[in-house]
């Protein structure tokens, strides 16, 4: 009788435990059922919160450089520019791709037209400052539509203005936007690493639909990092 008095007191106990250990459990995954949403809700707020600081530090480290809106850009060496159309010079890491560019647009009847490639610091200087007194303007408004000296990406032999061959009257105009040469270019720039600089939502210039830059080396994305960063985010 005793025997089986303890048999059943010893199964009573096991049997409160495995009750115990399950109830346990179920209390842990409650907790972390609950818990994880105010977790992943925390952790996205603060990731958010990071974001805006270190987008707010990039600008003011980008702005910091900026002259009128425009960052500063070291004078290519003339052993790397050649000639790209006649008194026009570019890098000689942008010509193969500038001249199948130009190559590919002339064999669907666009045809385009090289306007400005490289230009020096001192070339740079003349054309902003003699155009500034001719037109009358402020050091700023003249920095709408034309970089001061040592911030124009020209200057790197990277940027490239481009016009339509078969409408010149919009060399250097907005109305370029309206040209099959632009409407090409834009549709196929990309492909051979060509982008539009200032575009209708920069904020410190004009927009300039001719006006566009290489990115295919590694030497070019150096250069115009900056510059991309401050699109990203911005």
């Amino acid at each position: 009788m005793e025997n089986n008095y303890s048999k059943n007191n010893i199964n009573d106990i096991q049997v409160a435990e495995r009750k115990y250990i399950k109830s346990n459990r179920l209390l842990k995954f409650k907790i972390i059922f609950f818990l994880t949403p105010v977790f992943l809700f925390l952790v996205s707020i603060f990731w958010l919160r990071y974001q805006k600081v270190f987008a707010y530090r990039s600008s003011n480290s980008i702005s910091d450089q900026k002259l009128l809106g425009h960052l500063p850009y070291k004078e290519i060496s003339k052993n790397n520019l050649i000639e790209v159309q006649p008194n026009i010079l570019v890098h000689k890491d942008m010509y193969s791709s500038l001249m199948k560019m130009k190559y590919e647009a002339q064999k669907e009847g666009v045809f385009l037209v090289f306007l400005s490639g490289y230009r020096s610091i001192k070339l740079q200087e003349e054309i902003f400052y003699s155009l500034k007194a001719a037109r009358n303007q402020i050091a700023i408004e003249r920095a709408k539509v034309s970089a001061p000296p040592g911030y124009s990406e020209h200057s790197t032999g990277f940027a490239i203005d481009i016009g339509d061959a078969q409408n010149r009257k919009t060399d250097f105009e907005v109305e370029f936007e309206d040209t099959r040469a632009f409407q090409w270019l834009k549709r196929n720039a990309a492909k051979y690493h060509f982008r539009l600089s200032f575009d209708k939502n920069h904020k410190s210039v004009d927009y300039e639909p001719w006006h566009w830059r290489y990115e295919g080396s590694i030497d070019a994305l150096k250069i115009f990092e900056k510059a991309n960063r401050e699109n990203i985010f911005f």
